[in-house]
């Protein structure tokens, strides 16, 4: 966290659009919209999940792709260099049988690549000659069996799903030429701004093909990248294995951890309201509620950092307070951003189609706002930490 803490804006907002590439690509295969080619036959989302899994997987894959990035409104970023992840770019995708992977974006603002295996990503900004690294938990799949589940253990995940999530069936499509399926989920409840996620996949062999991230009300996906040629066979390991240049900078940003570097454990979590602000070297606001919404949970992590969730869901709100640092005052990672006028204090403000951040500081606190929620309402929610 303190390596987040230190980022730019730009290289905040950077390497969160790296994540949601990643995220929303599932094996970082996103789709283009069905061409009019051959569909598969009519089949109940269970038993083409099913079959899918069952098929031969190809050893790897090779495709030609194309990024949109409509996540930042108009003015969003003021003052922000634009990059191949925060505009639009093409480029290219290499994925072989065993998960590693590489994502290749070309734009006049400066490629972008994107590297993986099952340890570790990492993501090299030509235009600022930077390398954000972090490693990944371990999944455990070198444990499991390669045989697909059974019809009934997808009727179990798919009900576990459907909890939460309203989702489609499976929609015979093709995309890039291939025979698809597509499927959406929808939040059922306390979603926030997020509309749906959609992922199509390959009928004939499970490949993931298509992916986007949708807004409420929007029928053009937020974050898309489409693949417009595909193709199936080996994948060379130094089509996926590729270095950045010797004198880029590099930014570890580390992984999670239960344990200090030195082997010693991290203070546990103070929690409730009460004992927080007993604890906290600073004065803890969390008020009760936030635009209706109930307060949570509030705990001090770290010993100087108090954070409050209110509501449920992805509609929720997450309320950072810390010390202010007059060292590093109006040298915040979003100090950069665009400012907003709450009540005579000057806030910096990132808006999005999907949710909005807030930054600001009061009587010696610093505070951090964030929701998937629209600007006014965020702002209004700000209003409201006195």
């Amino acid at each position: 966290m303190s390596y987040l803490r230190r980022l730019s804006t730009r290289s905040l907002i950077f390497v969160l659009t790296a994540v949601c590439v990643l995220g929303a690509g599932g094996a970082a295969i996103a789709v283009a919209a069905g061409g009019g080619g051959a569909t598969p036959s009519p089949k109940p989302l269970d038993q083409a999940i099913h079959d899918a899994l069952s098929a031969n997987h190809p050893d790897g894959v090779t495709a030609r792709v194309q990024f949109t990035n409509n996540l930042f409104p108009s003015g969003a970023l003021l003052g922000q260099t634009a990059s191949a992840l925060m505009s639009s770019a093409s480029g290219r995708l290499w994925l072989t049988g065993d998960g590693q992977g590489r994502i290749e974006l070309q734009s006049d603002a400066g490629d972008v690549q994107i590297i993986w295996n099952t340890a570790q990503v990492s993501v090299y900004d030509a235009s600022a000659n930077t390398v954000y690294r972090a490693s990944l938990p371990d999944s455990g799949a070198s444990s499991g069996s390669d045989t697909p589940p059974a019809l009934a253990g997808i009727d179990k995940v798919l009900s576990e799903i459907g909890v939460h999530w309203a989702l489609s069936g499976a929609q015979p499509t093709d995309i890039a030429g291939q025979p698809a399926y597509s499927v959406s989920a929808a939040p059922k409840h306390d979603g926030g701004l997020l509309g749906s996620l959609q992922l199509a996949f390959d009928a004939a062999n499970g490949t993931p093909l298509r992916a986007g991230i949708y807004a409420q009300g929007s029928s053009a996906p937020v974050l898309e990248l489409t693949v417009t040629d595909i193709s199936y066979g080996s994948v060379a390991a130094s089509d996926v294995d590729v270095a950045p240049p010797a004198g880029a900078r590099v930014v570890d940003l580390g992984a999670s951890s239960s344990s200090k570097p030195d082997g010693g454990s991290s203070p546990s979590a103070v929690t409730g309201l009460a004992a927080v602000q007993a604890a906290a070297p600073f004065t803890v606001i969390a008020p009760d509620s936030l635009v209706g919404l109930p307060r949570r949970d509030v705990r001090l992590v770290g010993g100087e950092t108090a954070l409050t969730f209110y509501g449920q869901g992805l509609g929720g709100i997450a309320l950072v307070e810390r010390k202010a640092e007059s060292s590093r005052a109006g040298n915040s990672m979003l100090s950069n951003l665009p400012t907003v006028s709450l009540d005579g204090v000057t806030a910096h403000e990132l808006a999005t189609q999907l949710g909005t951040v807030l930054t600001w500081q009061s009587a010696g606190t610093s505070f951090v706002l964030a929701g998937s929620l629209p600007a006014s309402a965020a702002e209004t929610a700000a209003r409201a930490v006195k």
